[in-house]
């Protein structure tokens, strides 16, 4: 039986390099667990983890999964945009608008908010 989610990663091919994108510029906070190869995050209950994937076959650019909530899409999409980053126009739904931004080494993930 699955318990909870243990964490969501991403392969990256410079840890440090992918460490202050989304330190400094996503801004998320780094958890106690770090090394050259390896950088854990803390996003509300859940861990985001980046590192060097390619030994367990997971190239470096080739994931998409995490969505993370946010109270204000349009006001973080704008203030990412300032970072010279890749950053999708804002897509919308029904019940939640979002927006998908693309980390250095070409990983995919979204800022999301729900509708009230």
């Amino acid at each position: 039986m699955i318990k909870e989610l243990a964490f969501v990663a991403y392969s990256v091919k410079d840890v440090p390099r992918s460490l202050a994108f989304y330190r400094d510029v996503i801004g998320l906070k780094p958890s106690g667990l770090a090394s050259d190869n390896w950088m854990e995050f803390d996003v509300g209950g859940t861990t985001l983890g980046i590192g060097n994937g390619e030994s367990l076959g997971i190239p470096a650019g080739s994931c998409f999964s995490a969505a993370f909530e946010v109270d204000d899409i349009s006001a973080e999409r704008e203030r990412i945009m300032t970072h010279d980053v890749t950053v999708e126009d804002i897509w919308d739904s029904p019940v939640c608008r979002g927006c998908f931004i693309t980390d250095p080494d070409g990983n995919r993930f979204a800022l999301h908010q729900r509708k009230q």
